[in-house]
């Protein structure tokens, strides 16, 4: 059970999917040689679930408590936005594209708009869909589509809306099943806080952002519960714990009560990093985060 802020926002920003089973392309094979295994029964959960956990989020904001130090708690309310995301399949879809730019970025830290509101100058050049050829995944698979999420938070929709406008173009996003994705693939998601219920001012410590990393290939879940339904029926979901996590103005003892609060979002900072570099991806809220976070570790 979550006892510490940390851990109680970790559980909280957990999707918790429906996870069925059906005969489907998959990936699988040994030794992390992944290859197409035609019409296996499977486990999956789908794309398709994965947006409509976040809709509601992305409406209303994602109601978390906060213990404070006199033992109260206040609500903090936080908006989730599309930060990245790479999808690797078994082959390659036809015209596929990349959104998002890989050149470098600049955020200022002015303190406008709650000090969250941040000037780029970089990337409006690149701003605009560009084509490239399919690119075969480390891991096995090829790199059929990535975004990265460029705009200042003021300036970004919320996740389930960057989804329904992206599908438009790119309908997989919303048809294909984490069966179907090689383990190369993955979703990061950005927190930004919006208000507080009650009311204190500026606590020290309400203003943090969160990015968490997130495994969206049936590979690597192995967090799978039965329960029950509102109306008393049977079902399987699937947990996608932040693998990896980076913070952003993530101060005073909030968080880092208990000590081991500390060591676990190091390790977890530690494991994004570790991934971004494996799979070979820019991602520019990580790298803004890492340079405005002081306690951050540098790997």
């Amino acid at each position: 059970m979550a006892t510490s802020n940390l851990e109680v926002f970790l559980e909280a920003f957990t999707p918790q999917l429906p996870w069925r089973s059906s005969p489907m392309d998959c990936f699988q094979g040994p030794n992390d040689v992944w290859q197409l295994d035609k019409k296996d029964v499977v486990d999956y959960f789908t794309l398709q679930d994965l947006w409509e956990h976040y809709s509601e989020s992305s409406a209303y904001g994602l109601s978390v408590p906060l213990r404070l130090e006199n033992g109260k708690f206040i609500t903090q309310h936080f908006v989730p936005y599309l930060s990245a995301i790479q999808i690797y399949t078994s082959k390659a879809f036809s015209i596929p594209r990349s959104i998002g730019s890989d050149e470098t970025d600049s955020w200022s830290d002015d303190s406008t708009a709650e000090k969250l509101s941040r000037s780029w100058d970089a990337a409006s050049d690149d701003s605009c869909p560009q084509d490239f050829d399919s690119v075969p995944g480390k891991q096995g698979g090829y790199l059929n589509f990535q975004y990265s999420e460029w705009d200042p938070p003021y300036e970004r929709i919320p996740l389930a809306d960057k989804v329904a406008e992206l599908a438009q173009d790119y309908p997989y996003l919303t048809s294909l099943k984490s069966a179907e994705l090689s383990p190369s693939s993955w979703l990061s998601v950005a927190w930004y806080p919006i208000y507080h219920i009650p009311y204190h001012g500026k606590l020290k410590g309400t203003c943090a952002c969160f990015l968490t990393y997130h495994s969206i290939s049936s590979v690597f879940q192995d967090k799978i519960v039965q329960c029950k339904d509102e109306d008393g029926t049977r079902m399987t979901t699937v947990a996608l714990s932040p693998f990896g996590l980076a913070t952003y103005r993530m101060e005073g003892k909030l968080w880092r009560t208990p000590a081991a609060d500390s060591r676990l979002s190091d390790d977890l900072y530690g494991a994004a990093s570790s991934w971004l570099k494996q799979v070979g991806a820019h991602h520019p809220d990580f790298n803004f985060f890492t340079s405005h976070t002081s306690s951050a570790i540098r790997l």
